[in-house]
């Protein structure tokens, strides 16, 4: 996402990223998501996996996940009370390809082992949701 809006020259956004789980906490990007992204350009060198925060979801306009296995898990970062509001403020929270308009969760090559097909759907993902928010800025 960083590297759309740079190459696009838009800015006012600042972009996180945060981990539901804790099993990668403190490790660098994993070696074939590193050669994707290096391969389209994007250098990840210093980039370290950390947990989301409470914080995160005070401090985040939006919080954009990849699967439904992390919205699960929101329920353990997040107060019981944010988490119960949340269904009253839908976008604060969301699937990165409902911003695509697509239900379904983003292809995770970890299981698959197909990066493709998982950059394919971060930047459809990406590309949705840069115009719907750049649209609202106008």
């Amino acid at each position: 996402m960083r590297h759309k809006l740079a190459a696009a020259g838009i800015e006012g956004f600042e972009v996180a990223s945060a981990a539901t789980s804790t099993e990668e906490i403190g490790n660098p990007v994993y070696p074939p998501a590193r050669r994707m992204l290096s391969s389209h350009g994007i250098d990840c060198s210093g980039k370290y996996a950390r947990q989301m925060t409470a914080n995160d979801y005070d401090y985040y306009d939006y919080i954009v996940l990849m699967d439904r296995n992390n919205l699960r898990n929101l329920r353990w970062i997040l107060p019981s009370d944010v988490y119960e509001k949340e269904s009253a403020t839908p976008c604060k929270v969301s699937l990165l390809m409902e911003w695509a308009g697509v239900s379904r969760d983003v292809a995770d090559p970890w299981y698959t082992g197909d990066f493709q097909a998982t950059w394919d759907d971060v930047n459809a993902g990406c590309d949705a949701m840069i115009e719907k928010l750049t649209s609202r800025r106008l």
